[in-house]
């Protein structure tokens, strides 16, 4: 496992992956992971529901990296993504990640503009309560949702392929959410762990 990074996510949106993971694993399944990520103190004693800034992007990144470990570069891919979009459907929607998106007013914009505010409020969630630092911008066909500089999923990984599928569950379940249950594809375009600046995604503006 890598060094520590002194940067953090809050253990409030640990404690939601952890229990999405939980949930998609079953409980030996997630204690075999965090044996296996050398975070085996967590086995039944997941972060407290709080938004203090103390679980460490290296800490969160042994998670990712242990996925891979145990279900193979495909195998992990799909559980990662299952994770992902069961984290923002357990919890992280909790986080005001979609303010607003149940308002009436909310439910009559174009479906473009759901979107790209959907996607802002992530990004701002992610930026406010997190060190991941997080902005969107947009191109022609799909919007483009940025993680600057230190990714707690890359976090002291090198691969050839990017590894970012916690991510993209999150951002497909909140997409799915703010447009009333549309499937939208999500592609990571560059990946730190690829050896990129920063982690980029494509999300497509048309649904599935």
């Amino acid at each position: 496992m890598s060094q520590h990074s002194g940067l953090y996510y809050p253990n409030l949106m640990v404690r939601i992956y952890l229990q999405a993971l939980e949930e998609v694993m079953g409980k030996n399944g997630i204690n075999a992971l965090l044996n296996l990520a050398k975070l085996s103190h967590l086995i039944d004693n997941y972060p407290p529901a709080n938004l203090n800034k103390e679980f460490d992007f290296a800490d969160f990144s042994a998670l990712g990296q242990g996925i891979i470990d145990m279900y193979g570069p495909r195998g992990g891919r799909g559980l990662a993504l299952r994770a992902g979009r069961a984290a923002f459907a357990d919890g992280l929607s909790k986080f005001g990640a979609t303010a607003g998106a149940a308002d009436l007013a909310f439910k009559v914009l174009p479906m473009s503009v759901k979107l790209k505010v959907g996607l802002k409020s992530m990004a701002e969630t992610f930026t406010k309560f997190s060190d991941q630092k997080t902005s969107v911008e947009e191109a022609e066909e799909y919007f483009i949702y940025i993680i600057h500089g230190q990714c707690p999923i890359c976090w002291g990984r090198k691969s050839e392929q990017p590894v970012c599928y916690g991510a993209i569950g999150i951002l497909q379940e909140g997409l799915r959410w703010v447009s009333g249950g549309k499937d939208f594809r999500v592609d990571a375009a560059k990946c730190i762990a690829c050896g990129e600046k920063e982690g980029v995604f494509h999300v497509h503006k048309e649904p599935l």
